[in-house]
């Protein structure tokens, strides 16, 4: 691979995730905006648990850690770099087991997409940022895999390095998603 052709896979990949936080920034501001338009039904405040949902967000932003040293442990040739895309996979898994477990207490409380505003703000939201956890996921557990078959070759750098980028974002973008949803609104 030609260095040229490095930077346009970076430049790639940043044109990609400046579209996606776009799209993002359009979805937390249509649920800003429809915040006080809920007049009856469930509520942020009424349906959520910023405590519980904290943790996993917790998890989830040390992940941001494990996948740099897992970016750090490629370049370097090591074989750490299996252990940290693992831990890096296991909590971007926990994270969203969280969210499932959210989602299913809410759809037996009655709470969906339908059911009034809250609902399909909140659903609409958090379920793409779900979609985006699970595509980082099933990228890292590529990369794992091909590192446990030592097919991840030093040229494959740049891929790594997407993926992070990628995984970041992910991260990025539930910290602005908590701090709307659970910490805002449920005040």
């Amino acid at each position: 691979m030609r260095a040229r052709d490095l930077n346009k896979t970076r430049f790639a990949m940043l044109l990609f995730l400046g579209s996606e936080s776009v799209f993002f920034i359009f979805l937390i501001v249509a649920y800003i905006y429809y915040h006080g338009d809920v007049r009856s039904g469930p509520t942020a405040h009424s349906s959520l648990d910023p405590v519980k949902t904290g943790i996993y967000t917790a998890i989830l932003l040390s992940s941001s850690g494990t996948i740099w040293l897992a970016e750090r442990a490629f370049r370097r040739g090591s074989s750490a770099f299996r252990w940290w895309i693992a831990a890096t996979i296991a909590c971007g898994a926990t994270f969203l087991c969280g969210e499932m477990k959210e989602y299913a207490k809410m759809l037996h409380e009655d709470i969906t997409i339908s059911r009034n505003v809250f609902g399909s703000t909140y659903f609409t939201l958090t379920g793409f940022h779900a979609a985006h956890v699970t595509v980082g996921l099933l990228l890292m557990c590529v990369l794992l895999g091909l590192s446990i078959r030592n097919r991840l070759r030093e040229d494959h750098g740049e891929a790594v390095e997407s993926i992070s980028y990628y995984w970041h974002f992910v991260d990025l973008v539930w910290a602005a998603v908590f701090s709307t949803i659970y910490l805002w609104s449920t005040r």
